[in-house]
């Protein structure tokens, strides 16, 4: 063994955090290192067979953008005793794992109201085996907080952490265009490549027994099915972009078939809802677990921009329309569906400023389908590059240790 790692995640809206994480740990658990990973979010998909550890904490959630009240499951707010029981459940993990390397996902740059729990798991790791390296493991885009918050983040990276592992790519969408990135912070950054996992998905999307009708393919020779798939995700976020859809197959040929993937996030009345409004030419489903293999067969993906999904459309190089999340303060996706915009890798639109309509998202569509996609921009990478990272930062400290 390389080493043991503890990862620390928390995912509150979507599961997109807990996907990233899982890659991550399956990378390094497949590099070599005995990994755990502690998640705090709502349980998803049972992790049986997985290389790595899973520990689930008393989760907790969030009501749509409102990132300030954290839920328990039932709805209720989670209260002083859950979130104790969080932090002595994290403190006791680290104690008994005396792990290498702490990787808490997303913190200090975000996860502020978990600041309590990842900075007591810092401690604890810290106590059990001092040389142990903490690394933060954050996506290609963040969400730029108010000064004083940076000013914070900032202050705990240069105290507490080794690195920062930037699950992306420095020349298509560097960390400074949603961050301010200073000397001291610039010397801490690695960036591994889009964080995917090449051994199929794990710890999200629906579960195995959720199929459903499928459209006979066009061409059986090319695997093309000739669709409009649309997605969004596990949460409710992409409910708008649903209804638009709809709206915009009415408007269109019924030659041109739609499927609307809908996610556990979506509660079933307006899942039932979206299916009964949908036309004949269009399908309304639960999201499926050869989501992939659909978007590499799909004549157009309309999508949101969020990170998991990117990394699909990166991989099918299929023509995409992204239309990111953008509700509240959230900024994520729309940076990263405008880098997408100016590699030639997708249209972007936007359901906020003037009001995105049926009309327009259908003149996207045709004006989209059909084209070539380029050849550039990122590629995917199955967490190689994350794993090469973490053993020389330790191979550095072993060598820094010695007389």
């Amino acid at each position: 063994m390389s080493g043991t790692v503890l990862i620390v995640v928390t995912h509150l809206l979507g599961s997109g955090h807990l996907v990233r994480a899982a890659h991550l740990a399956r990378a390094l658990a497949q590099g070599g290192f005995a990994v755990t990973l502690a998640s705090g979010g709502m349980p998803l998909r049972p992790t049986e067979g997985e290389p790595f550890a899973f520990e689930q904490l008393p989760p907790v959630r969030t009501e749509g953008v409102d990132f300030r009240n954290l839920l328990a499951e039932e709805g209720r707010p989670a209260g002083s005793e859950r979130m104790a029981a969080r932090i002595a459940a994290l403190e006791a993990l680290a104690t008994r794992l005396r792990p290498d390397v702490v990787v808490t996902e997303h913190f200090p740059f975000g996860r502020r109201q978990l600041a309590g729990e990842f900075l007591a798991v810092i401690a604890a790791a810290k106590a059990a085996n001092p040389a142990a390296l903490v690394l933060s493991s954050v996506r290609d885009v963040l969400v730029t907080p108010k000064a004083a918050r940076i000013a914070e983040a900032q202050d705990r990276l240069a105290r507490l952490f080794d690195a920062v592992l930037v699950h992306g790519e420095a020349d298509f969408l560097p960390l400074d265009r949603s961050w301010p990135v200073d000397a001291a912070l610039a010397a801490k950054l690695l960036y591994t490549g889009y964080l995917a996992d090449g051994a199929g998905v794990a710890c999200h999307g629906p579960h195995p027994e959720e199929t459903s009708l499928r459209f006979a393919p066009q061409d059986e020779g090319s695997g093309r099915t000739g669709e409009i798939v649309v997605s969004g995700g596990g949460s409710a976020a992409a409910l708008p972009l649903f209804q638009l859809a709809l709206e915009a197959a009415r408007i269109g040929p019924a030659a041109w078939r739609w499927r609307i993937l809908v996610g556990r996030g979506v509660a079933e009345a307006a899942f039932r809802q979206l299916a009964a409004a949908a036309p004949g030419h269009a399908v309304v489903e639960r999201a499926r677990p050869d989501f992939p293999a659909l978007l590499a067969g799909c004549a157009l993906s309309v999508s949101q921009a969020g990170y998991n999904t990117v990394l699909d459309l990166l991989a099918a190089r299929r023509p995409a329309i992204v239309v990111p999340f953008d509700a509240g303060a959230e900024t994520e996706q729309a940076v990263r569906a405008e880098a997408l915009e100016r590699a030639g890798l997708a249209s972007c639109l936007r359901l906020s400023g003037p009001p995105l309509t049926a009309a327009a998202l259908w003149r996207a569509v045709a004006a989209r389908i059909g084209r070539p996609v380029p050849a550039g921009g990122p590629r995917p990478d199955d967490g190689g590059r994350a794993v090469a990272a973490v053993k020389l930062l330790l191979a550095n400290r072993v060598d820094r240790s010695r007389p």
